[in-house]
This record gives structure tokens, C-alpha cells and sequence, in this order.
């Protein structure tokens, strides 16, 4: 996607129609904004996953060679951890401060949720339940705008939960097949479809930020 959407009176074509109009045309310049920071976090985090991946497996199969190579008798003391295990610390700490912006990510979208949907309660009390009857912008009803805010951020919540349960295996798992999976899933993201990212250009389509 394109660089940051920054709200001014240039691209407010519509901000002195309504308060509605201004509000939701900001909303949607901060939802473009909070993927591309999203979609910058989830790049930074993946080589750190893919690190803790390899210190995870090198350490375990190092393991299984030393019991091959040098089996414990009876009165044999148990070996030292190595570095490796600080170096895995700190790399579980590096993918965990990544995770905990990516949370506060995800927070601000609950505002944004919270905010269209202040929107919409104020259009059903001033023209009923069937809102207004002249669009806003080009064709979407204030209901339309109130869905696809909520589609955007199911689709991050899920995702969001995902990465959070992959950080709580990712270091204790010891088989490179689920490592694989577990790695292809924070690579990919399979909660944020493209069609999650086509929701999102349509929005900025429909409140002017993108031209039609």
C-alpha cells in the first residue's frame, strides 16, 4: 500500500458538509495508517521468529548429539547451559516488544470502532434507523462505513491472537515441521486476506482519500 494518509484540509473535500463527513474521512486516513504500521511491525518481527526457530532447533539437536556422543553415567554431573539459551531469551523479548506494539496497533482500532460507531448511533437518532438519505461521499450509507470497520478489525483481533499463541510455542517447539507452520503463519497471516487490504482501498475510495 501507499505512505501514510495525513488528514488536511486539502483532502477534506467533503469536512464542511457534516461532522459526520470530517469524522469518518479521518477515521479511514487512520485505518490506512494503522495497517501500513501493522504490515511494518509484522516484517521487523518475522527474521526475529525465524531466529528463535533456529536457536530453538540447533539447541535441541546439539542436545540429542551430546546424549549420543557422550552418554550421562551415574555420577555424571549434568552439562551447563549454554548461550545459546540467553541469546533465545533475548530474542523472545525483541519478538514480545514487537508484539506488544502490534497490541497497542490494534487498540487504536477499537477506538476507531468506537468512534464510527458513536457516527452511526448520532445519523439513527437524528433520521431513524434507516439513516440518512443522501450518501455521505459517493454511495455507502453511514451503516455500510459502521461494517466495514468492524470487518477490519475482526480480521486484525484474530490475527493478533494468533501471534500471541505462536510466541507462547515458538520457543519450546522442538520439531522443524511445526516450526515451519508456525513460521508460515506469522509470514503470512492468514486472518488478514487480501480481501481484508481490497476492504480497505474501497474505504479510502468511498471518503476521497484514493481517487475513483
Amino acid at each position: 500500500m501507499e505512505g501514510d494518509i495525513t488528514v488536511t484540509s486539502s483532502n477534506r473535500k467533503c469536512s464542511a458538509v457534516s461532522g459526520s463527513t470530517r469524522k469518518i474521512k479521518d477515521n479511514a486516513a487512520d485505518w490506512h495508517n494503522l495497517l501500513l504500521r501493522w504490515e511494518r511491525l509484522s516484517e521487523e518481527s518475522f527474521p526475529i521468529a525465524g531466529n528463535i526457530v533456529n536457536l530453538r532447533l540447533n539447541s535441541s539437536q546439539s542436545r540429542q548429539q551430546q546424549q549420543v556422543d557422550e552418554p550421562l553415567s551415574p555420577l555424571s554431573a549434568p552439562s551447563q547451559p549454554t548461550g545459546g539459551a540467553a541469546e533465545l531469551q533475548d530474542e523472545c523479548c525483541k519478538l514480545q516488544d514487537i508484539l506488544n506494539n502490534m497490541v497497542v496497533v490494534v487498540m487504536r482500532m477499537e477506538r476507531l470502532m468506537v468512534s464510527q460507531r458513536g457516527v452511526l448511533d448520532l445519523e439513527e437518532f437524528q433520521f431513524g434507523p434507516e439513516g440518512r438519505k443522501v450518501p455521505l461521499f459517493h454511495s455507502w450509507t453511514t451503516k455500510q462505513f459502521e461494517n466495514s470497520f468492524r470487518v477490519l478489525l475482526d480480521s486484525f483481533r484474530q490475527e493478533l491472537q494468533l501471534k500471541q499463541t505462536i510466541l507462547q510455542e515458538l520457543a519450546h517447539t522442538v520439531t522443524s515441521d511445526l516450526s515451519m507452520v508456525y513460521l508460515s503463519c506469522w509470514l503470512h497471516q492468514p486472518f488478514i486476506p487480501p480481501q481484508t487490504r481490497m476492504m480497505l482501498e474501497a474505504l479510502l475510495l468511498e471518503t476521497g482519500h484514493r481517487p475513483l
